[in-house]
């Protein structure tokens, strides 16, 4: 499945509710499976493949079922700083504070419950693919000192996606740009 990059509105909107839970959510899960594991990827949500769906993958199935539909998270706990990436902004890493431990409730693609905790690692994958479900990018979670690096270098890569040599892309234009995309 093609991924969906930074400036894509589809990863800034709320995604909606799954409400059928049938084979083509499960074709789907899998497909998106398929495609995290291609990009070397470790979590993969519904918007970072064009669909505004509550769904996310993960590449930790030993910790809790690959495929989670409508996560919820009820608790969380503690804090733990970690390097993020997300391969809608590739080559971008930086640290993140976010709850050590979660408690999250989802549907499973065979229309079951789930009620996981979950710390660490996986705890963190739940939690930005859960951002990606609400228009969050792990960007709007860093530092301000991080947050301007990474404004700078995604200011580069949005003049060189719409080419400097138009008239109209002005430093101004592109920072207005940004802010609508930030």
């Amino acid at each position: 499945m093609p991924l969906r990059f930074f400036g894509d509105q589809v990863l800034r909107r709320t995604a909606a509710e799954v409400t059928d839970i049938n084979g083509d959510m499960a074709e789907l899960g899998r497909r998106m499976l398929v495609t995290m594991d291609h990009e070397a990827g470790i979590g993969l949500a519904g918007p970072q493949v064009g669909r505004s769906q509550r769904l996310f993958v993960h590449g930790l199935p030993e910790e809790a079922p690959p495929v989670l539909i409508n996560p919820v998270i009820v608790e969380s706990r503690g804090e733990w700083v970690y390097q993020e990436g997300c391969l809608s902004i590739p080559g971008l890493y930086f640290d993140v504070v976010r709850p050590k431990e979660i408690h999250l409730k989802a549907w499973g693609v065979d229309g079951e419950e789930i009620d996981l905790e979950a710390d660490e690692l996986l705890a963190r994958v739940c939690q930005h693919e859960i951002d990606h479900l609400d228009g969050v990018l792990f960007i709007d979670r860093i530092s301000a000192d991080d947050k301007r690096i990474a404004e700078a270098e995604l200011r580069k890569r949005v003049a060189g996606t719409l080419g400097t040599s138009d008239p109209f892309l002005t430093g101004k234009a592109i920072k207005a740009l940004l802010r609508k995309l930030l």
